[in-house]
């Protein structure tokens, strides 16, 4: 199995690609506004996608969905819940810089729902859909249970969680979805969080500040 991942954009997100082997076809985790940077990830190891799953709406994780699926024709899937996001990139990064951005910045032209719990079986991995509402309300956290693997977004960091004080963000509901859809998981459970470096949900139940006492 390969799990590839670069931190792009300003915002140094982290987007995951997954495949079985060399050659084959691979998964794509969110998409910054760098799509030849994940282009390299892809080529490099000759893969072709066979679908980008968003964790969320905003800019440093869909930015780049649009200009990836028109280069790939690869699936988009993203939770309906945060279309108020990812069908306004434009006026994300506006509001972010204050100018009107130049480049291809439309989303995709067709997005596929994402339901909680559902299973996506993609490029010979099972992926079951995990909303986690709180960051923002489409969030999903994307959970490999063969590979006892989390892509945990913005929910869950080392050491931290997503912040909620962007419009669309909720304390109390990102505490009761990290409850519900993530603490549940088995302490061996390696986390992959959009930002930062890797971990596992046992380290974070023990030492993460914002997880005690839930």
């Amino acid at each position: 199995m390969l799990i590839l991942t670069s931190p792009l954009w300003v915002a140094q997100t982290n987007t995951y690609v997954i495949a079985k082997e060399k050659g084959g076809l691979a998964v794509v985790i969110d998409a910054p506004p760098d799509d030849d940077a994940i282009g390299r990830l892809l080529n490099d190891h000759d893969l072709s996608p066979a679908a980008l799953l968003l964790t969320h709406g905003h800019i440093d994780h869909m930015g780049g969905a649009g200009p990836f699926q028109r280069r790939t024709g690869a699936a988009v899937h993203v939770h309906p819940d945060d279309d108020y996001l990812t069908l306004e990139p434009a006026r994300q990064l506006q509001g972010l810089f204050g100018t009107s951005p130049l480049g291809d910045w439309a989303p995709p032209d067709v997005r596929t729902d994402l339901i909680d719990a559902e299973l996506l079986d993609l490029a010979g991995f099972v992926l079951e859909v995990r909303h986690t509402p709180g960051h923002t309300p489409g969030h999903c956290c994307f959970y490999l249970p063969a590979q006892e693997t989390l892509f945990s977004g913005d929910q869950l960091f080392a050491r931290s969680v997503g912040r909620t004080d962007l419009p669309g963000g909720d304390w109390e509901t990102l505490l009761s979805s990290m409850k519900s859809r993530v603490l549940d998981l088995p302490d061996e459970t390696q986390v992959l969080p959009g930002h930062g470096p890797q971990t596992t949900i046992g380290a974070e139940r023990r030492h993460n500040p914002f997880l005690q006492g839930i």
